[in-house]
């Protein structure tokens, strides 16, 4: 609780997360904007006893600083998110950033210092991620819907990889790519036809969204996943998203790490733009037509 001058402590947080934004309406926390993702506010909570803290808002909503007519965020969002770290947390395999508060406008969780990225932390990163993987899940899909960067996530359940990566990630951002004109009606002909295989492999506890900017590099050779978009997927997904701009330091020694663990298919490097795919196409929705070409590239040798 509280203590008796007023200061605000982390169990009191955690038993009233509600009040979390009148504290910082009212600057009752010491608050310092940090780099986020592309869609969110972060800041760093100091409490009164020295503790440290991550918090997320929507912009224009919670926030230190609020903007001008501030928009809500996306119902569900944050929710969807704190199951998500919780669900790979709970697998014991790469670390995660513990959840302590959350509201439908904003996630309250563990800071984590940030340090170099070392070939000892990306090894512990591939035996880790390799770990997380194996922990499974019931299906491809989740149980719930969810968000990739702000946009609906389709995770309705399905047993057959191939059809399932077809119909909820190829094909919902495809449509929201043309109707936003950052693809053309031929673009998506073209993409619609192409061919989707894999080696079986029963449903992996994917990250969803592991470009190289959601590993949070920390202290003591220590990785962390942030910003999931945690589902049952394949394996061979997280691993192929690790290679976008420009790939994650020490990729190499992250892979012979997982390999020694989650032996991968020979060929399969073959298929990392096949599983790119689906986020070239979201950061078309998101970004526009500049990310036209990575979306046919990606999709050019699947036909």
């Amino acid at each position: 609780m509280s203590g008796q001058d007023g200061g605000v402590d982390l169990p009191f947080l955690r038993a009233n997360p509600h009040l979390l934004p009148t504290f910082l309406a009212h600057q009752r926390l010491r608050t310092t904007p940090v780099a986020g993702g592309s869609i969110s506010v972060a800041e760093r909570i100091v409490l009164d006893d020295g503790t440290h803290l991550f918090l997320k808002t929507w912009p224009g909503g919670v926030s230190a600083a609020p903007t001008a007519d501030p928009a809500p965020a996306p119902s569900g969002l944050f929710a969807a998110e704190a199951e998500g770290l919780r669900w790979l947390r709970e697998a014991g395999g790469v670390a995660v950033p513990q959840v302590y508060a959350r509201t439908d406008d904003l996630l309250l969780m563990q800071w984590v210092d940030h340090a170099e990225p070392t070939v000892a932390a990306a090894e512990r990163f591939g035996a880790g991620l390799a770990v997380t993987h194996r922990a499974g899940a019931p299906t491809f899909g989740a149980s719930a819907d969810g968000f990739l960067a702000g946009l609906p996530l389709d995770n309705t359940p399905g047993d057959d990889w191939p059809t399932w990566y077809r119909e909820h990630r190829i094909l919902p951002y495809l449509k929201l790519a043309v109707d936003a004109g950052a693809l053309d009606p031929a673009d998506a002909t073209r993409i619609e036809s192409i061919h989707i295989e894999a080696p079986a492999e029963p449903p992996a506890r994917i990250h969803g969204d592991l470009w190289p900017g959601n590993i949070l590099w920390g202290p003591s050779d220590t990785p962390w996943l942030i910003d999931p978009a945690a589902h049952g997927g394949h394996p061979e997904t997280d691993l192929s998203t690790l290679y976008l701009f420009g790939g994650t330091p020490h990729l190499d020694r992250i892979i012979a790490a997982y390999n020694e663990i989650h032996p991968l298919a020979p060929d399969w490097k073959s298929r990392i733009p096949l599983h790119q795919l689906h986020l070239w196409l979201a950061h078309a929705v998101l970004f526009g037509r500049s990310y036209r070409t990575a979306v046919l590239d990606a999709a050019a040798n699947y036909h």
